[in-house]
């Protein structure tokens, strides 16, 4: 069965095409260093709920998009060492502070699937 690392967080709806292009550059990384699947998408029908939703979730404001991602690997092993990777290549060097969205309300995780059809 493959890994899989998901990824949930608010972008500004004015930093879209930003957050477009560091999406982009990130899955040439990822991909570059053996992931097989690198997917971002931005939120089309997601309700605010009264309990919980996706904007909930990061807390996403009225200017904000939700943006929902996740990277796929064949394996929790592969992961771990394409992370170490991803982590040195130097395309990705710089300070969180010029991310085109608050990195403190990302929610991300790994996750071992159960079903793949």
């Amino acid at each position: 069965m493959s890994y899989v690392d998901g990824f949930l967080l608010a972008v500004p709806k004015g930093k879209i095409d930003a957050y477009k292009e560091m999406a982009r550059l990130g899955s040439e990384v990822w991909k570059d260093h053996g992931a097989i699947a690198y997917v971002e998408c931005l939120a089309d029908d997601v309700p605010y709920g009264e309990v919980t939703s996706f904007p909930r979730a990061v807390q996403a404001t009225d200017d904000e998009i939700v943006v929902f991602s996740w990277i796929v690997y064949r394996s929790r092993e592969d992961r771990d060492e394409i992370m170490k990777k991803v982590m040195a290549d130097p395309r990705l060097e710089g300070d969180p502070a010029s991310w085109p969205f608050d990195g403190k309300r990302m929610i991300y995780g790994g996750f071992k699937p159960f079903v793949e059809a």
